[in-house]
């Protein structure tokens, strides 16, 4: 016979309830709820009617009119044997069988989401719905407050209501026309929150994040301009949200002629996501000669970029078109050309230090050459010379 204490315990094991089964997704949780709700189906698809014991047949068939619903046309007395009847023989209502969950915007199973993913997919929608709710009670007391009393909203007044939304400019806000029914006239700040309430419902219904520019105001007078690959496109490109967003939005800059600070800021971001984009390259030389831009600003941000894609070329044909444009400034004074070479110089030295053989770096040094006279016999000091040998040398 086992000790007190060890039967005790034992008799506290056998009587803890078992740990809740953990399901990796929710189309595995709404199975097995499906199928708990249905033991004895479950006995009866396992054992068969024969096999069923005359106590299981009993609670079979019962449970066969409670998941039928066809005692629901018995009368008010034998209705209620019956559902003592299920209750004495303890049977769970059974679920309906789950209805497919679909797919997300995203083209993903929702059936294939872990169980947090798909609460917090709940939640966003319904919070969608709240959102396109209130949109669409904004959309009619704005189209009511537009036309006559005595009628109700026509598609062209939902229209009106839709640019007047969007389109301020172009339309005279009269909150004067207000209908009986409304309480209050609909001001210039419940107008802001609908197209904020818009601007969300697009970011939810899309599957992807505010982009960078579209939630900043300063570009709200640019209208981006998309990717076209036309109809059934071979092989179009993948790009990422923040990228394609970006691209965007420089066609309109350059569509519109812009140059302007936040469009060379939007340079810089588009070169940190793809250096070897040569047209942005361009377009940021000429911002940079139109707003004339600091050069030696430029020279300085640049040499981070050069030092972080060693291997790219459309770097230093950015270089030689600063050069260039410098050059003109400082022809006439040789000091200010030499301060020039010394500096420039001094950034090849690191750039060869980092890879002695980079044919780009190379190219470049030798246009610097012929572009500032650096040649033995236009200098007191033949340093070129020296340090050309030297790096020859060292390799």
């Amino acid at each position: 016979m086992a000790p007190k204490g060890k039967q005790q315990t034992q008799k506290q094991a056998a009587s803890k309830p078992p740990p809740p089964i953990e399901f990796k997704t929710i189309g595995e949780k709404r199975r097995a709820e499906y199928l708990a709700s249905r033991p004895l189906q479950t006995l009866h698809d396992t054992k068969g009617w024969d096999g069923l014991t005359a106590a299981e047949k009993t609670a079979y068939s019962t449970f066969s009119l409670l998941e039928s619903e066809a005692y629901t046309g018995w009368s008010a007395a034998a209705q209620k044997d019956f559902l003592k009847l299920v209750d004495q023989l303890k049977i769970p209502q059974p679920l309906p069988e789950p209805y497919p969950l679909g797919k997300d915007r995203r083209g993903n199973n929702i059936e294939d989401y872990t169980i947090p993913q798909y609460e917090a997919w709940k939640e966003d929608e319904e919070k969608l719905r709240t959102l396109k709710w209130e949109s669409g009670n904004f959309r009619d007391k704005w189209a009511k407050q537009h036309c006559k009393p005595s009628t109700e909203p026509s598609s062209a007044d939902r229209e009106y209501a839709k640019k007047c939304i969007w389109e301020p400019e172009t339309t005279e806000l009269d909150f004067g026309k207000v209908n009986e029914e409304t309480r209050r006239p609909l001001t210039e700040e419940d107008r802001l929150d609908e197209k904020k309430r818009r601007a969300e419902i697009v970011r939810m219904e899309s599957g992807k994040q505010v982009g960078r520019y579209e939630g900043d105001p300063t570009w709200d007078d640019v209208v981006p301009i998309p990717q076209d690959d036309g109809k059934n496109p071979l092989a179009a490109i993948a790009y990422n949200d923040e990228y394609a967003e970006a691209i965007s939005y420089l066609r309109a800059v350059m569509a519109s002629k812009e140059h302007s600070p936040r469009a060379l800021a939007l340079t810089s971001h588009i070169i940190s996501l793809n250096p070897a984009h040569y047209t942005v390259w361009l377009y940021r030389a000429s911002i940079l000669f139109t707003l004339t831009f600091s050069l030696a600003t430029e020279l300085s941000w640049l040499n981070d970029v050069a030092l972080s894609n060693q291997k790219n070329y459309q770097i230093w044909h950015h270089r030689q078109l600063l050069i260039d444009h410098l050059y003109t400034s400082i022809a006439s004074s040789r000091a200010e050309v030499l301060k020039l070479a010394t500096s420039e110089i001094e950034f090849l030295t690191q750039m060869f230090a980092e890879d002695s053989k980079n044919y780009h770096v190379w190219s470049y040094r030798q246009y610097l050459v012929r572009k500032l006279d650096l040649f033995p016999s236009q200098c007191a000091n033949p340093s070129e010379l020296n340090a050309v040998e030297r790096l020859i040398e060292e390799d």
